[in-house]
């Protein structure tokens, strides 16, 4: 990341104290440790564990010990990073020794990055202004639609990705939800986007 974006993931003024009290949890643990909590959850590779499951899984005990284990994992891979090599040869390496891994890929996407000082971007970024009156903080974040690597790469063409959710609608969560006023302010900004452009 840029000094202007490490400049613009401050001016967000990130409460790790309020973010644990919502999500209901005592630390905010895993990631890089080099990096700040804000910037390993937009801008840097992550590896997340969806489900896992193996042995005995009904109710009550039972003495089991499994011969094998399954897990459901999902990536955010950042630019260059290509997934087909990347995650299997990761999780081999971390594979605890006599252990066999199997990965098989499901849906997959190369990631890419349109740079915050593209035209398109900058257009965006005024739509925005003109809307909700005051200027955006650029910040990276991730997402799954790997269409836009290939209107990136094959058509050679900007893709610009405009958010209007806020950090407590539970994107992806239980109670997800969406505030009116940023639907159609949502509407608003993009129609001036449409206009600048």
């Amino acid at each position: 990341m840029t000094e202007f974006e490490n400049e613009q993931i401050k001016a967000l003024g990130f409460d790790e104290e309020k973010l644990k009290k919502s999500l209901g949890l005592r630390e905010l643990t895993g990631g890089e440790t080099n990096y700040p909590y804000p910037e390993k959850i937009s801008s840097r590779p992550t590896l997340e564990l969806n489900g896992i499951w193996g042995g005995f899984q009904g109710e009550g005990t039972k003495s089991v010990i499994p011969n094998e284990a399954h897990a459901k994992i999902t990536c955010r891979l950042v630019n260059n990073q290509k997934p087909e090599k990347l995650i299997k040869k990761h999780l081999e390496e971390q594979a605890p020794k006599g252990c066999t891994i199997k990965v098989t890929l499901q849906d997959t996407g190369n990631p890419f990055l349109t740079p915050i000082d593209h035209p398109m971007i900058q257009k965006a970024a005024e739509a925005y202004e003109q809307v909700y009156g005051k200027a955006p903080v650029y910040k990276r974040e991730g997402g799954s639609i790997p269409i836009l690597s290939d209107f990136n790469q094959v058509l050679n063409s900007p893709v610009v990705l405009m958010g209007f959710g806020l950090p407590d609608e539970n994107l992806h969560a239980p109670n997800e939800h969406f505030n009116l006023e940023n639907f159609d302010k949502g509407i608003l900004t993009i129609c001036s986007f449409l206009e600048l452009i």
